[in-house]
């Protein structure tokens, strides 16, 4: 490695140990998603109209065996190196094979 590189390496690790500001995900808007949801009537097409493209999608296994669509918000902020007054949202939408809300739940502040 070059010397340079050492150098632009040290002063990243320095800046982030100092009291740097970090964020994950997207913000969204929960309360409009609150306001418009009605589970078995609302469609993935709608929530995307709400809050965007979801952060990540995955698959929900139901205990009855049912595979549900899973689309998952968040958005964090801190500052390092202690996250100290860090605030973090979590929304999971799940989707049946229609495209049609069958549950959510979230977590954090709006």
């Amino acid at each position: 490695m070059r010397p340079g590189r050492y150098l632009a390496i040290a002063l990243l690790l320095s800046a982030l140990s100092a009291c740097a500001s970090v964020e994950l995900g997207s913000a969204f808007d929960l309360q409009a998603f609150e306001r418009g949801v009605q589970r078995g009537v609302t469609t993935r097409t709608q929530v995307q109209d709400w809050l965007g493209a979801p952060t990540s999608k995955g698959v929900a296994v139901e205990s009855s065996g049912q595979k549900l669509e899973e689309w998952i918000y968040y958005h964090g902020e801190g500052q390092l190196p202690r996250l100290s007054g860090a605030r973090l949202k979590i929304l999971q939408i799940r989707f049946d094979a229609d495209g049609v809300v069958r549950s959510y739940n979230w977590s954090g502040g709006p």
